[in-house]
């Protein structure tokens, strides 16, 4: 912009002229209304300089600024609009709150796309102008925008798909929590120590990702537990269904069940199956409560949880231990 303005100076008043140093002449009102003019000749020269060719019209510097004020306020009324227009219509209805944003979204997008095709209208700039442009672009998103045109398009089919939905508990890429904004680009988890990690949306999309809150919250938790050999395994059967029963978060119905696995290495393994509903809220502390409740019973019950031991068998040698003669034995000889 200084560029400019130091142009339109150049332009309005031509040449720099030699000016005598003792001549000194007061300005009259004439002088300084002219002079002001002058000033507004300038800026508006410098407004009005074409930047760029663009079809039948130029893009200057004021069509610029009207534009970046025009997509100013299309965001604020995009956003005026989705949330106290259509979520206040989507509040009459019984739509679920996941396809309520995600329909919300949509048609803010759609209203961001319709107002900045207006503004360039707006401005005079010929969209048609920009294919050389849009050419250009093309490349750079064949080479250099792969990753971002992939999640947007992710984004898409999640929103028309519902995969994933505000208020689901995910697992994905390692990473585990509840979702908590859907966007275009990417998906906003946070894990249970609070932690916001922003997940690109082709994750969800090309990986396998895990929903414990997509159809139905009641899934079956399966606890794995060794106890040593010689236990009666129907006491420990008995005993894992108590800790299953008296556990508030476990529910009745299905009803808790006990497998026994394995004769293993060091163990006998069984597995304790038991539904809840917790694996979408609070998942690690419902199976550490088990966890807790298993060791309280089993060592009130005198039953051991092993852990790998080996044996150690030493067979003799030939080897021939000799006592060591007193000092005066060795001396005598």
């Amino acid at each position: 912009m200084v560029c400019f303005l130091c142009f339109g100076l150049f332009e309005v008043h031509g040449q720099p002229e030699s000016v005598d140093s003792n001549k000194t002449e007061s300005a009259s009102p004439e002088s300084a209304s002219e002079s002001g003019g002058s000033v507004l000749e300038v800026i508006n020269k410098v407004l009005n300089y074409p930047l760029i060719k663009m079809g039948k019209g130029n893009l200057t510097l004021q069509s610029l600024l009207i534009l970046g004020l025009l997509f100013i306020a299309v965001i604020i009324a995009e956003k005026i609009v989705r949330e106290r227009v259509i979520m206040r219509v989507f509040d009459k209805t019984d739509f679920p709150e996941a396809l309520e944003y995600g329909i919300a979204r949509i048609l803010g997008y759609i209203f961001l796309v319709i107002g900045f095709y207006m503004a360039f209208q707006i401005v005079g700039i010929d969209l048609s102008s920009l294919t050389i442009i849009a050419g250009g672009i093309s490349v750079g998103v064949g080479f250099g925008l792969q990753n971002i045109i992939n999640n947007f398009v992710s984004g898409i089919i999640i929103f028309a798909e519902q995969p994933i939905a505000i208020g689901d508990r995910v697992e994905v890429s390692g990473i585990a929590g509840r979702v908590e904004k859907i966007s275009l680009r990417s998906t906003m988890v946070v894990t249970s120590d609070n932690i916001t990690m922003i997940v690109p949306n082709a994750d969800f999309i090309s990986q396998t990702v895990t929903n414990w809150s997509y159809s139905d919250p009641k899934v079956r938790i399966r606890i794995p537990i060794g106890v040593a050999y010689g236990t009666d395994p129907q006491k420990v059967k008995k005993l894992l269904l108590e800790v299953a029963e008296e556990d508030s978060r476990t529910l009745k119905d299905p009803k808790p069940s006990v497998i026994f696995r394995a004769f293993g290495a060091s163990s006998l393994d069984f597995e304790l199956a038991a539904w809840t509903k917790e694996m979408s809220t609070r998942p690690t502390s419902y199976i550490s409560g088990i966890n807790f409740a298993i060791d309280k019973k089993f060592r009130e019950h005198d039953i051991e949880i092993p852990f790998p031991q080996q044996d150690l068998h030493i067979r003799s040698g030939g080897v021939e231990i000799k006592k060591a003669t007193d000092s005066g034995e060795s001396a005598a000889s």
